[in-house]
This record gives structure tokens, sequence and C-alpha cells, in this order.
């Protein structure tokens, strides 16, 4: 009888210790900041000043956040405007990929004046999705219609390019090296980009049909993707050109967001959990976040030293987590 209750009180204290480590795993540390109903914030980028800026797709806008104040500035993008991508430039200006007029988007970051880079006429309906600036100062943009593209901002001149397997290509990004690459979530595959030739080579996941939806680099030069369909973060070592891949938590992730932080922490949007989650790749562990309203739909997130920013398009919210606060609770 002494055995089963000494049992018994070791049990009781084991499910003690774990509810409050999941309690500690889920604890918010979200600041939330409501935007002008109707948003449905799609890309969000934090910038040096301290402003946070948004495409509002639902509205054909682009808007300015100020977290200190909570000001917000709304910049109309004109009738039919559809803004999916929104990051910032090295000239400090809000550069945005905006499908409904088929152009790239600049908005002063002093003046907010829009100036527009129309893709060429041959180019019409290129689902404009989203941009990157490489190492000339040059932005490197994908259409869901199959096609991705150069601007250079000082002569204007683009050039747009045919995508492997028609269309898909979704997010962008670019390596400590200058190089490019992007990944295409119809096509189920990661590119590396000739940004002299714009030829494409195209590199398999080890996972067929995982549905490669965004990328991000780490200081090593490792593209990390989303996997929306496999339910997975996939990592390709571009120097051993070799793959990892993790399904993340849960009965049915998918991931769609990805950002790679200052420290090689790796951050994603879960759908299927309406979750935070963040990847540790030296301990390969995971912690999940639960969102602070459902039906979140973060389509994409970025950040700076110690914040994560994600963009609420199901709820006209943006969030940031206060990322050092996940070492805290989670030693």
């Amino acid at each position: 009888m002494l055995k089963i209750a000494r049992e018994r009180i070791v049990a009781a204290m084991m499910s003690t210790m774990l509810i409050i480590g999941s309690a500690q795993a889920q604890s918010p540390s979200f600041d939330s900041f409501t935007l002008p109903a109707g948003s449905a914030p799609h890309d969000v980028a934090p910038a040096p000043d301290g402003n946070v800026w948004f495409t509002a797709q639902a509205r054909g806008a682009v808007g300015r956040l100020d977290p200190r104040s909570g000001k917000i500035d709304v910049i109309s993008l004109g009738d039919g405007a559809a803004p999916h991508g929104v990051i910032i430039g090295p000239d400090h200006a809000a550069w945005i990929t905006e499908g409904g007029s088929n152009a790239i988007v600049r908005v002063d970051g002093k003046t907010l004046a829009v100036t527009r880079f129309a893709l060429p006429k041959n180019r019409p309906g290129a689902n404009l999705n989203t941009a990157v600036f490489d190492k000339h100062g040059h932005l490197w943009f994908t259409g869901q219609s199959g096609i991705f593209g150069e601007l250079d901002p000082a002569t204007a001149r683009m050039r747009v390019f045919d995508a492997p397997r028609g269309p898909g290509p979704y997010g962008i990004c670019v390596t400590p090296d200058g190089s490019l690459y992007f990944a295409s979530l119809a096509g189920s595959y990661l590119g590396r980009i000739d940004s002299a030739s714009g030829a494409v080579q195209v590199i398999e996941p080890p996972t067929p049909d995982q549905g490669a939806r965004r990328v991000w680099s780490d200081s090593k030069g490792r593209v990390w993707v989303s996997e929306w369909n496999a339910g997975k973060v996939g990592m390709f070592d571009t120097a051993s050109r070799q793959w990892r891949e993790w399904r993340l938590p849960g009965q049915d992730p998918h991931p769609y967001a990805i950002f790679v932080d200052d420290r090689d922490i790796v951050w994603l949007s879960d759908w299927g959990a309406n979750a935070l989650v963040r990847f540790d790749p030296r301990a390969e562990r995971f912690d999940v976040f639960t969102l602070p309203r459902p039906h979140a739909n973060v389509r994409q997130m970025m950040g700076r030293p110690s914040e994560v920013w994600l963009s609420e398009s199901g709820t006209d919210h943006l969030l940031r987590y206060r990322s050092h606060a996940a070492d805290v609770s989670n030693p």
C-alpha cells in the first residue's frame, strides 16, 4: 500500500510538472495592434526606424504602424489594387508586389509618395507575390502565374523570366553570399536563380509534392522552407547540398510563413494549430505558442532583434512576439 501511495504521489507530481511545462511553452507574450476593419493584412515588414509596414490587401492599400504611439497611416494604391508582399529596401522605402496593377510599387518612407514600376505589357496577370533585394540593390520578385523577375530601381530596368514547371513561384530569399532562391508552391521545388542569365536550377526536396511555400536563409547560408502540404519545415544546406526535414507538432500542421531570426532560430506560422512555432535547429526542438485569436491566418512574418512580427490576415491585427521570452520560459 505504501508503495502504491508513493507511486501515486510521483505520478501526480509528474503530471503537475507536465501541465506547468505546457503552460510555459504556450504562455502568450504577444502585443496586439488593431488595424482598420477590412484590412486583411497579408504581409508585414518592420523598418529600422521602428515603424512597421503592412499590406492591407482587401483595402487596396499599404499601411504604416507606429507601435510606440499606435498611429496608423494608410496609403491607397488606387482602384483595383491588391498588394501582396512588402519589404523594406536599402533606401528605407517600402517596396510592394502589387498584383492589381501588375506592378512593383515603392512608397517613400518620409513623404509617402507612391512610385509604380509596371511589368512589361507582354507579362499580364503575373499574380505578384514576394520580393527581396540582392547585394547590388536590385529587387527580385516572384509571380504565382509562373514568373520571376528583377528590377533595377536606379534605372527602372526590369527583366522577367519564365519559371520551371509553370505556375507556383512564391517565397524568395537571398543568402549571405548573395545567392537567390525561391520556392514554388505549385511546383513543389526550391529554385536557385543565376542572377546574370536568369536560369534556374531546380532543387528537389526529399518529400514529393510537399508544397514549398516560403523560404528564408540563416546566417550560414542554409535555406529554410515551409512545406505547406507536408506539414514540415525543410532545410537545404547549400554547402553540402543535403536536405533535412522535420514535421511540425500536432495532428494536421500546415506551415505557411517562415522567418529566421538573428540567432538562427526558425519561426513558422502553423495554420493547422493556429499557432506561432519556434524551432531551434541546434536542439532540434519545437515550441508552440497559441495565437490569441482563432483563425488568425498568418501569411507572413518578419522580425528584428528580440521581436517577431506577424500579420493576422483573418482578424485585422498585427502581432508582436517578444522572441527572447521563449528563451526565458523554455531554458
